[in-house]
């Protein structure tokens, strides 16, 4: 259960005890006789997820702990016990998935304040299991989208919660190579692999060309899944041919190219247009594709005093970005798009830059070094939580937890992708693509994924023609 919302149950449960519980009757010296159930949380015989901390006790009256060691789980005592006014509060160790436990408060194990020890033993029973999420939304941003696009999303859906899908970065831009490399290593490929534009502005050209989608389309028809994502490269400045994303790197206002008729939102328009025309090659083919743009635009400014937007997308606050997501959206409704299955990125705490639900499908977090599953938990349910309607995604990860051990914790991501480590997979005829060290994800990570069976690889893949 997740704490915020743990603590929000037990202060509505205060709330209605104080007007709704009648305490027992007071004994002639002014003591209260010995406290009585009054529910748990959660309920008795409930099925709970795995990641369940904390379990409550509430009484009928203020109560207090006389012997911690008469509180026990499976007949082990409990870790660690505190009591709050009229609730006793169990935390818990690691839960084992779809297992039964029974959480007993013993006999004289607390007393009324003022009051006598219980003599009634109470007990909560639950059993533990991945729960799948609920009211998932059932449409797509997109107006009419295409079937593939449906049979992509309720693939998605349907398997959230039971089953996270792999997935790999494109080594910069137009290639598997990160996915040929796992399989040469594990003899498997992940189930995603993900695409960039990010030299958009170059191509077509000697040495990029996006409209060359065989590689794309080779990926498809092998089962596996299409995502795509832009750097978007725009001019240093006004008099510069060079080109960046990064805020620290241009001068470019995204304010001034949200304003019709001004350089930079000439700038916008034609790369909107240049990208919309690559899209749609992949429509024509009939490709559906996790359409993710504008990625962590918040950077780290909601994380502590002084955070910055990593790029210029991000770099003039929340309201600019969100118009040019709904600039690119419109534009891509117009010409047709109906392809795109549209994910958000959080960097969790950026409520204000959340485009809105008509405009997104998932959500994404990008998590690197985060060796705990249970911080990386922590950042799961802050955005399960407030958006409840959508499958969540790791979008991008590297020097992470074992996906096993996210998905013991309770972060049961949809899919996870790992980013590319350049030099290792650059160039699949060098003596590097035999390496098993990665800088993100080794060879052994990828092998204790794919040894889970709710890890999903390509070849597991339906077929979503």
């Amino acid at each position: 259960m997740k704490k915020s919302i743990f603590f929000s149950l037990m202060a509505l449960v205060a709330l209605f005890l104080a007007v709704a519980c009648k305490k027992s009757e007071a004994s002639p010296d002014g003591e209260t006789d010995m406290p009585r159930l009054v529910l748990t949380i959660p309920a008795n015989n409930a099925v709970v997820s795995p990641s369940t901390e904390k379990v409550a006790f509430v009484f009928d009256c203020n109560i207090v702990l006389i012997d911690r060691i008469k509180i026990t789980i499976n007949g082990e005592s409990v870790r660690q016990v505190s009591v709050s006014n009229d609730t006793l509060t169990a935390t818990l160790n690691r839960l084992d998935e779809k297992t039964p436990y029974t959480i007993v408060v013993g006999e004289n194990a607390i007393k009324a304040d003022p009051g006598k020890l219980n003599k009634d033993t109470f007990s909560l029973m639950f059993t533990t299991d991945i729960l799948p999420p609920t009211d998932i939304k059932s449409t797509l941003a997109v107006g009419n989208p295409s079937s593939e696009a449906v049979r992509l999303y309720n693939f998605l859906k349907d398997g959230y919660g039971k089953k996270i899908l792999s997935g790999t970065v494109a080594n910069v831009s137009w290639n598997i190579n990160e996915a040929e490399w796992i399989y040469r290593h594990t003899g498997k490929y992940p189930a995603l692999n993900a695409f960039d534009f990010i030299f958009l502005f170059a191509s077509p050209s000697d040495w990029i060309d996006y409209g060359d989608t065989k590689v794309v389309e080779d990926w498809w028809n092998a089962g596996g899944i299409v995502s795509c994502m832009w750097h978007w490269n725009v001019p240093k400045s006004a008099v510069s041919s060079d080109r960046s994303f990064y805020t620290s790197e241009t001068d470019f206002n995204i304010r001034e190219a949200l304003r019709a008729g001004t350089p930079e939102n000439a700038v916008i328009m034609a790369d909107l247009q240049k990208i919309k025309d690559c899209l749609l090659l992949l429509k024509d083919k009939n490709i559906p594709v996790l359409w993710r743009p504008l990625h962590e635009a918040a950077g780290n400014t909601n994380r502590y005093s002084g955070g910055e937007a990593w790029f210029w997308w991000g770099a003039k606050g929340a309201e600019p970005c969100k118009e040019l997501w709904r600039l690119m959206y419109n534009y891509f409704e117009n010409a047709g798009l109906n392809n795109l299955i549209w994910v958000w990125t959080s960097e969790t705490g950026d409520d204000d830059w959340y485009p809105g639900d008509e405009y997104v499908d998932i959500i994404g977090r990008d998590m690197y070094n985060k060796p705990d599953a249970k911080g990386m938990l922590d950042e799961y349910n802050y955005l399960k939580s407030h958006y409840p309607d959508k499958i969540i995604t790791l979008s991008e990860c590297g020097s992470v937890a074992q996906i096993p051990d996210q998905w013991n914790e309770g972060a049961t991501w949809s899919w996870f992708m790992t980013w590319y480590d350049y030099e290792r997979t650059n160039n699949p005829s060098s003596s590097n693509f035999d390496g098993q060290e990665h800088q993100h994800a080794p060879v052994s990570y990828w092998k204790n994924a794919f040894a889970d069976e709710r890890v999903i690889t390509r070849d597991e893949m339906p077929n979503l023609k």
